[in-house]
């Protein structure tokens, strides 16, 4: 069984959008007149593997229920990270299909999430980007989606 941390976390709006798209792929006909017989098997499988993402998603998530504002990184936070760098960032940690109301939206599952799941203000963590570096950020804040959407 997952707990509330390991679900995806979803606004009531997203879930809402998420949920149209779902039922309009499922009324989709099978059939593309205009397609050749690959193509036509190709969008077939594409449009059913989303159906099924979608399925599993609304079907798991954790939705409008803001995380206790307790500083500690987890989904459905507003996080704001330090790079070593010097640079600085504020993000929605939530499921890829959120859309975080001007905010970028980071997956729980993305490498710098994995590194500040957990993460209380102050501590640093690192994680690997693609090329294979290593790179060390600090987080700064980390409050619930319903504060900054309410601030703003």
């Amino acid at each position: 069984m997952s707990t509330a941390s390991s679900r995806p976390w979803l606004t009531a709006d997203a879930h809402a959008r998420l949920a149209a798209e779902l039922a309009a792929l499922q009324r989709e006909p099978d059939l593309d007149e205009g397609a050749g017989e690959h193509d036509r098997l190709d969008r077939r499988q594409h449009r059913q593997a989303r159906i099924r993402q979608l399925q599993d998603l609304l079907q798991n998530a954790v939705v409008g229920e803001d995380p206790p504002d307790d500083g500690i990184a987890e989904p459905g936070m507003v996080l704001t990270v330090r790079y070593d760098d010097g640079g600085a960032e504020t993000f929605l940690l939530a499921a890829r299909d959120e859309v975080g109301g001007g905010l970028e939206v980071y997956s729980p599952d993305s490498p710098l999430g994995r590194a500040l799941h957990g993460a209380k203000p102050g501590e640093q963590r690192e994680y690997e980007v693609p090329s294979g570096a290593l790179v060390r950020v600090t987080l700064v804040e980390a409050y619930p989606y319903g504060r900054y959407r309410n601030d703003g």
